[in-house]
């Protein structure tokens, strides 16, 4: 095993940074591409300084990695949670303000209108009458808030 460390070349390196991002492809969620950029740094390493010892380049591996996983975690890991449209998976959330004409009328309280092509539970304070333009206020987790549209 002494004799396999001794000789620890760049390659080495560059199959295990790549074996790190494989693993990592599988879906682990950012642990692994800490450790296999400071894989790929020591392997960057060798190339200029090729004569350094194992044991100094497992050392330098795991600092790298260190590094190289707080950095992730703090600078690049919150891009990943900026987007365009923070509702986008957030179906109710996008028919809020969304207002319709009633196909049928509504008793105050929960009961179910169709909304586009789904069938959504809606809640309201008072009685809704069919024909009146009423509009989504709130939602309560998938339940939306209904009321008529004043004019």
């Amino acid at each position: 095993m002494n004799e396999w460390l001794s000789q620890l070349q760049p390659w080495h390196w560059i199959i295990l940074c790549l074996l790190l991002l494989g693993a990592e492809a599988i879906g682990i969620g950012g642990f692994l591409l800490g450790a296999a950029a400071a894989a790929a740094a020591i392997a960057g390493f060798l190339f200029f300084w090729p004569d350094t010892s194992w044991a100094n380049q497992l050392i330098l591996f795991a600092i790298a990695a260190v590094i190289f996983t707080v950095a992730y975690w703090r600078f690049f890991r919150s891009y990943n949670d900026h987007t365009e449209q923070p509702q986008l998976n957030d179906r109710a959330a996008q028919l809020i303000g969304r207002s319709w004409v009633l196909q049928q009328s509504l008793p105050s309280g929960e009961s179910r209108v169709q909304i586009g092509d789904t069938l959504w539970r809606v809640r309201t304070e008072q009685q809704l009458q069919q024909g009146i333009r009423v509009e989504v206020i709130d939602r309560d987790g998938m339940v939306l808030l209904v009321r008529q549209v004043i004019t």
